[in-house]
């Protein structure tokens, strides 16, 4: 991936949709103008029975977060 934002970069997060609106539960946010951060729940490749490739993880969140961030995003 090329937007991957450099090491000790401070990223501005713009709050899409969350579950508690607080940001301390699954909560999608915009990072710029092409790019998403995701928080949620962390699920193990081994679990989800995939090879993942260091620097990666997981994440789930509900999908009506992703909808709803969807929405705010356009």
């Amino acid at each position: 991936m090329t937007n991957l934002p450099k090491p000790g970069a401070k990223l501005r997060l713009t709050m899409y949709a969350s579950d508690c609106g607080t940001g301390t539960c699954p909560t999608v946010y915009g990072a710029d103008e092409e790019s998403v951060v995701v928080q949620g729940y962390i699920v193990t490749a081994e679990d989800a029975g995939i090879n993942l490739p260091a620097g990666e993880q997981l994440v789930m969140i509900p999908k009506d977060i992703l909808i709803a961030a969807a929405k705010a995003a356009s």
